[in-house]
């Protein structure tokens, strides 16, 4: 497993990646930028989730969803204000 880790000290960004899959707690799905969490890593998120939203509402902020994906029609839009 170590093997294919990248060691934190030479690239941090791939070594977090590295670490995510070895543990298989995400994967790479088909959709580009987009990752599936499996059972592990959705019971750790469910932990993180469940420590802020107790965070959020002692201070009397409620929580939001917006959509994942936007579509390009809404980015082409909006095309001089953004970049790449």
């Amino acid at each position: 497993m170590a093997k294919n880790i990248t060691p934190k000290e030479q690239d941090f960004s791939q070594w977090y990646l590295d670490v995510i899959r070895a543990a298989e707690l995400a994967d790479y799905a088909p959709v580009r930028g987009c990752m599936v969490v499996r059972p592990t890593g959705y019971s750790v998120w469910e932990l993180i989730q469940k420590h802020f939203d107790e965070a959020f509402k002692e201070t009397g902020h409620v929580n939001a969803s917006f959509p994942l994906l936007i579509p390009k029609s809404f980015l082409e839009k909006e095309a001089e204000h953004v970049e790449g």
